[in-house]
């Protein structure tokens, strides 16, 4: 079920965080990455170019379209391939909305201004071919700059996943600073978001990125995810380590929020078909099991 299709909500649309939320209840809490790297595409048996990419994409949508809650192209390892990589991500877009699954695009975007607009357009406008039903985008300029996609989300029923607590190393520089009023980066973002998801049910449409593997950085930062009354996406679940235990011990009793991210852990099962949909649905069985 996709943004264009629902009747109700904002724009006659269900919002994002309430098709979220079905789709999670129906499938799991996992968003299967589709995440074309070029070791991944020679181990698959595929050419690094826009033949191969787009041979990987169709095998991951035949193997988990309308079977997960939601899937994550990554827009970079598209991008490098140019016009032609990025007429496949327009593809991988068509291809969730044609199967009924969420499709969150992750670009990372973040200016200011007019450039930010035309970001918000590619990404969040209704006839858009990059348009999925969410993006990613980065705070980091303010989180005011991130305006024009915040208005064009919840005027088309989409959403966003703001960059909050990341897993590289480099992100605490940020995310752990503090601000003139002493509270960190990451709990300004944190809470910058609650405000935009308050009265909202089952969850607001704005939701953070936070890693299923920074352990305890959302204590030590004092992040309040419980009240974000969104969604969390927790990318590195499964090969990048965060198993159950790791995922209680970072989300503790705001684990209903979180859609579980996993990318190479499925996609190491293929390229056989049949071996990608078994591994999906053990990695949703798995993240139901942690999360619930």
């Amino acid at each position: 079920m996709t943004g264009d299709a629902l009747p109700g909500g904002v724009g006659g649309r269900v919002p994002f965080g309430a098709r979220l939320a079905a789709a999670a209840a129906d499938h799991g809490p996992l968003c299967v990455g589709v995440d074309p790297h070029p070791g991944l595409l020679l181990e698959w048996g595929l050419t690094d170019d826009a033949v191969g990419l787009r041979t990987f994409a169709r095998i991951v949508l035949d193997a988990v379209g309308g079977r997960v809650a939601a899937v994550k192209p990554q827009s970079a390892l598209f991008e490098r391939h140019g016009s032609a990589g990025v007429a496949v991500l327009e593809e991988v877009v068509a291809a969730g909305r044609e199967t009924g699954t969420l499709v969150v695009v992750d670009a990372k975007r973040g200016d200011i201004g007019s450039t930010m607009a035309g970001y918000a357009d590619a990404y969040l406008r209704d006839g858009s071919p990059l348009a999925g039903d969410a993006l990613t985008v980065s705070p980091y300029l303010g989180f005011g700059s991130l305006d024009p996609a915040v208005d064009q989300a919840l005027a088309t029923g989409r959403g966003l996943f703001v960059l909050c607590l990341t897993s590289n190393k480099e992100g605490h520089e940020v995310q752990h600073a503090r601000t003139d009023d002493g509270v960190t980066v990451a709990a300004a973002v944190a809470a910058r978001a609650a405000a935009l998801n308050a009265g909202e049910d089952p969850m607001g449409s704005v939701g953070l990125v936070v890693g299923a593997t920074v352990g305890d950085a959302a204590e030590r930062a004092g992040v309040d995810l419980v009240h974000v009354n969104g969604p969390l996406l927790a990318p590195g679940v499964g090969a990048q380590g965060a198993g159950p235990r790791e995922l209680t011990r970072v989300f503790g009793s705001a684990r209903a929020q979180v859609l579980a991210s996993s990318s190479r852990g499925v996609l190491a099962a293929g390229p056989d078909v049949a071996s990608l949909r078994a591994a999906a649905r053990r990695a949703a069985d798995e993240a139901a099991a942690a999360l619930s």
